[in-house]
């Protein structure tokens, strides 16, 4: 009995994960804050997940699970033949707006085209909430992307200007 209940829970809970991702696709003028000089050579020797992990382990955050796979697609409207790697946590559940992403892009030229389906999400996440919780939809409207060299980070966090100092850290300036 407690298996199927255990079960149960478990499907539910995945049911809203994947409900929780779902929204309409929209662009409003999404406010973002993409690095001014998006020339600049940044070297790290992180992986995507190592950056995540890292920033995750010191600023604390709802608890959030990896989006894989066709995710990126679908939720980031970005093809993954684009990336070298990239790492993406989304809320567990459609409570909470936090998001953190570091996207590596195989090909400087193809910057333009991460940050524009990173802005379609920041603008799905901004719908989802708008008239659902007005305190997560505030925190939606105000997150961050920073570009530096090949790296593309976005974050939506009450916390975001700290990860975005955190972000920085991990590259040594040329």
């Amino acid at each position: 009995m407690k298996k199927n209940y255990f079960a149960f829970m478990l499907v539910i809970a995945l049911g809203l994960v994947l409900t929780a991702c779902s929204g309409a696709n929209s662009n409003n003028g999404a406010n973002n804050n993409t690095s001014a000089n998006k020339k600049e050579q940044a070297v790290t020797t992180k992986t995507t997940k190592e950056m995540v992990d890292g920033m995750l382990a010191k600023i604390e955050q709802p608890a959030l699970i990896e989006m894989t796979g066709d995710m990126v697609k679908q939720m980031y409207y970005i093809d993954a033949a684009l990336l070298e790697q990239y790492t993406i946590m989304s809320p567990m559940m459609n409570i909470k707006t936090n998001e953190i992403a570091v996207f590596k892009v195989k090909d400087a030229k193809d910057i333009a085209a991460v940050e524009d389906g990173i802005k379609k999400r920041a603008g799905d996440v901004q719908k989802t909430f708008e008239t659902y919780l007005q305190d997560q939809y505030e925190i939606a409207k105000n997150y961050k992307l920073v570009t530096k060299g090949n790296y593309i980070f976005f974050v939506i966090s009450e916390k975001a200007d700290k990860f975005v100092s955190e972000f920085d850290t991990f590259f040594e300036q040329k």
